[in-house]
């Protein structure tokens, strides 16, 4: 028996590295373009503080596909490397030449963009690739390297003959990466990772026609040329100033974006911050109506520029998750879990700062142009809601700008619905009763009940409004919201004054047992004394249980198993009226049935739960009723 010690040093570290790095192999591209801006920028800076003494000029990044070959090119004309380097850089892993670089320059490079966080970066090559090649030729007056390694421990560097400044990558790629050898694929990883770099980046050409000249004959050709194919955008909206932009500005990034968005934005809100940490962006409001599933994924987390994720869960806070556009910033660590985001101090900061942020535009907004964002609040209230119950920031600053609309399109903040209803909507008892429906058409007569005694009626039909007026009902506690459908409405707001009932005590017991006899047991009978030209028969759902089993169903709720329970209904049966008498007074007990189930039916319909097979019977008896 042989025992013996596995050594992993750096030398044999690809095999490793192209096994277990990076999870994605599409990754490659980004990493090495990124290294190539890294080096660009690191010229430019070392340029404007006078420590490299050569032109600057206007340097790109070009990518190059040789499908007969099997090889892709990544080419820079950055500051290179001397053999020296490359011995240090390439061949002992430890060191991290963007982190070297901040450490020495990190006063006068704090600015410069450079990306650092790839500094592994190169090796994510060896997972596409069998063999690689760098040939790179150092600012400094030294000659040019070529570096070979094949992916094992084995590496060869010998001089080179390249005399351009800057770096050169030749990836031989593997026979289970040929698909990375068509051009669309690489167009694609591009337009995914580096669409919006800070260097130009170049791959292939494409034809542009000149202008016709003025005095040019009418039988004139326009003349075509071929020109570099710049596929991104180096400066990018979120990366200026909002002095310097204009509403098309913001909208045409939008579409740059989100090419197969058709919808404009409803508007933007600009993030630009260098302290306490530096971030960048701009969110956009799309539509979003009453929807709760919409999808996510949609605003993209850089790091100067360099795509990194659409995932921001734990960066941005949760509500504005559903908003779509980008984020920048050097200070997201890349490297630890979801959990371990959400509890990293500078993150936090940073998902404060989007909160506050976006509160504050929001109450510009508002005070700005009332109209308009009156205007624009079904498409972004499921957003506001959300914050609401979700971030105790946003909910402190939600009053000055969240509205409360009523059935008749009229908007109202809380303290301007409270003013409003304070002197017709207070009860017996002092208490402010905010009526509220669902569903203008389903509840629609008793919403006309309602302003038939003079009462507003909102209209919340998100599908977290239980939820919410949980909540503003525990911070105001003069304040109780109940569904306009959940009572008769005498019973919503009870008044000092009562209605004399027509029958007496012995005749409502009657009354009620004779109803219960045909009533169904999801219903609880009660009788109320009401105008005797009010309905004789209204179905109403208890706030309270509805209430329950909505927040349930939606999640929390406070009560296991609420959105399972069955649907339970009160029958207020209004003893003033006629049909009430007529019922009392029938012995005939088939013709005493057939007038409570028909009473009933209609009472099921005007709340729309009369269906099936019932709804087919009432309208045949009904039918029979008017021949």
């Amino acid at each position: 028996m042989t025992t013996g010690k596995i050594n992993v040093s750096v030398e044999n570290i690809f095999p490793l590295i192209k096994k277990f790095l990076y999870s994605d192999h599409e990754i490659f591209l980004r990493e090495l373009v990124s290294n190539g801006t890294d080096a660009t920028l690191k010229l430019k800076h070392l340029i404007s503080i006078g420590e490299a003494k050569v032109e600057y000029g206007n340097p790109v990044i070009e990518i190059k596909v040789d499908k007969e070959g099997k090889k892709i090119h990544i080419i820079d004309q950055g500051l290179g490397m001397t053999a020296d380097e490359v011995e240090k850089y390439i061949n002992q892993v430890a060191f991290s030449g963007a982190e070297e670089f901040l450490d020495k320059y990190k006063d006068s490079a704090k600015d410069s963009g450079i990306i650092g966080h790839f500094g592994l970066g190169f090796y994510s090559a060896f997972m596409v690739a069998e063999k690689v090649e760098i040939i790179t030729k150092s600012y400094k007056d030294e000659p040019a390297a070529h570096w070979t390694c094949d992916g094992s421990p084995e590496f060869t560097l010998e001089p080179a003959d390249k005399t351009s400044r800057g770096t050169e990558i030749i990836l031989h790629i593997a026979e289970d990466s040929l698909e990375f050898l068509e051009d669309s694929k690489i167009a694609g990883l591009l337009n995914k990772y580096n669409k919006f770099m800070p260097v130009p980046i170049k791959f292939g050409t494409k034809t542009e026609t000149l202008p016709k000249p003025e005095d040019a004959p009418e039988d004139y050709i326009n003349e075509t040329v071929e020109i570099d194919n710049i596929i991104n955008n180096p400066n990018p909206a979120w990366t200026k100033q909002p002095t310097e932009l204009s509403e098309e500005d913001y909208k045409n990034f939008y579409r740059e974006l989100y090419p197969m968005q058709f919808e404009e934005p409803l508007f933007n809100i600009h993030l630009n911050v260098d302290y306490p940490f530096n971030l960048t962006g701009i969110l956009y409001f799309p539509k979003l109506g009453t929807d709760m599933q919409i999808q996510k994924d949609k605003i993209q987390l850089y790091q100067n520029q360099v795509y990194v994720t659409d995932n921001v869960e734990g960066i941005v806070p949760e509500f504005l998750t559903m908003l779509k556009g980008v984020i920048d910033s050097p200070d997201i660590p890349l490297n630890v879990s979801r959990s371990g985001l959400q509890a990293d101090g500078a993150v936090k900061k940073i998902s404060n700062y989007i909160t506050r942020k976006v509160a504050d535009k929001l109450k510009a907004l508002f005070n700005e142009n009332r109209a308009d964002f009156e205007a624009k609040w079904n498409d972004i209230k499921i957003v506001l809601e959300y914050g609401m119950l979700s971030e105790d920031k946003f909910y402190e600053k939600a009053g000055a700008f969240v509205l409360y609309p009523t059935v008749d399109d009229t908007y109202f903040t809380l303290e301007e619905l409270k003013e409003k209803l304070k002197e017709n909507q207070t009860d017996k008892d002092g208490k402010l009763v905010v009526l509220y429906a669902g569903n203008k058409d389903a509840q629609h007569s008793y919403i006309e009940t309602a302003k038939e005694k003079g009462y507003e009626v909102l209209l919340l039909d998100s599908p977290i409004i239980s939820h919410l007026i949980q909540k503003i009902e525990g911070d105001n506690k003069d304040v109780t919201f109940v569904r306009v459908d959940s009572d008769h409405i005498d019973n919503l707001i009870k008044k000092d004054e009562n209605t004399i009932s027509k029958l007496s005590d012995e005749e409502k017991e009657t009354l009620k047992t004779s109803l219960e006899a045909y009533i169904p047991k999801a219903y609880s009978v009660q009788l109320e004394a009401m105008d005797s030209q009010a309905a004789p028969f209204i179905i109403t759902q208890p706030e309270f249980m509805r209430r329950m089993k909505e927040m349930s169903q939606s999640g929390g709720g406070g009560m296991f198993g609420m959105g399972n329970m069955p649907e339970m209904y009160n029958l207020i049966v209004n003893t003033n009226s006629d049909l009430a008498t007529s019922i009392l007074n029938t012995e005939d007990k088939t013709h005493q049935e057939h007038l409570v189930k028909q009473a009933l039916d209609l009472a099921k319909l005007s709340q729309n739960l009369l269906k099936g097979e019932a709804l087919t019977a009432f309208v045949k008896r009904s039918f029979e009723m008017i021949k």
